[in-house]
């Protein structure tokens, strides 16, 4: 299954309270405060991972939570940070807020790593509070609280090249016979009914390209009506570098190849 669009909800982690506690030491006397720091909460970020092609284990999983900061200790000892959570994305996802629209994020290179929500900051202890009128504070701060945001994630580069065209004109035959994916190849239309990603292998130049095959959704031989691009997501033609129209020229099909290559242009518009 491929999922290039899917809304999500993360959470950092609240900050450690502080501590309210004081000195208890034999043969001292009016020891005073001594109540530590409360840890950082820990945040919630986004690296790209070159391993991933799809958004699918976010389609089962919607809510994310960092790690809670540790509460501060006596003897003035912090508390211990929360750990950060990295979510691992394919290359080419766009993070934004579902709630305001606002782009948090463009992860289009390999590397790419940003911080989405922050963790609370650890609450202080009575120590920080004590001072010469009052010496002996028996109050602390609590940890302020995560940063809680609801997130839209579309994958907009899935390959290096889309192969368009009408039903049965060969593009699960040609990627098939390029690479090694292996999609469902019938002769009846609309066999496609989710992208197809394949890798091909480029002997000269030893790189590799990704290419995915697209089912053209523009077009219903029925009712002559669009059968819509929401189909696979978030749009048909964006996830890729450039595209490929493909056209049959067995005359099957009955095709006019400028016709053909009119529509797909004005589709992708």
């Amino acid at each position: 299954m491929f999922v290039d669009e899917v809304e999500i909800e993360v959470a950092a982690g609240n900050g450690g309270n502080g501590q309210t506690t004081f000195r208890k030491e034999k043969h001292v006397p009016r020891g005073g405060p001594n109540g530590g720091d409360g840890g950082r909460g820990g945040s919630v970020t986004f690296a790209v991972d070159l391993n991933l092609t799809t958004l699918l284990d976010y389609r089962y999983q919607r809510h994310y939570k960092a790690a809670r900061g540790g509460d501060g200790a006596s003897k003035d000892m912090f508390g211990k940070n929360g750990a950060d959570l990295t979510l691992k994305v394919p290359q080419g996802t766009t993070i934004t807020n579902a709630a305001t629209g606002e782009l948090l994020a463009d992860l289009s290179a390999q590397g790419d790593k940003v911080v989405i929500a922050r963790g609370g900051i650890g609450g202080r202890g009575n120590a920080h509070f004590a001072t010469s009128v009052h010496q002996a504070p028996k109050f602390s701060e609590r940890g302020e609280p995560g940063e809680v945001k609801t997130l839209k994630m579309e994958l907009k580069l899935l390959a290096d090249v889309g192969l368009l065209g009408f039903p049965n004109v060969g593009k699960s035959t040609l990627i098939a016979s390029v690479s090694a994916a292996k999609p469902k190849i019938a002769n009846y239309p609309f066999t496609t009914l989710v992208p197809n990603l394949g890798v091909v292998y480029v002997e000269e130049a030893r790189i590799c390209r990704r290419v995915a095959q697209f089912r053209y959704g523009g077009y219903s031989r029925h009712h002559r009506r669009g059968i819509g691009r929401r189909r696979f997501g978030a749009s048909v033609f964006a996830p890729c570098r450039t595209h490929a129209p493909v056209d049959s020229c067995s005359g099957y099909e009955r095709h006019d190849s400028t016709r053909t290559a009119r529509r797909l242009r004005n589709s992708q518009s």
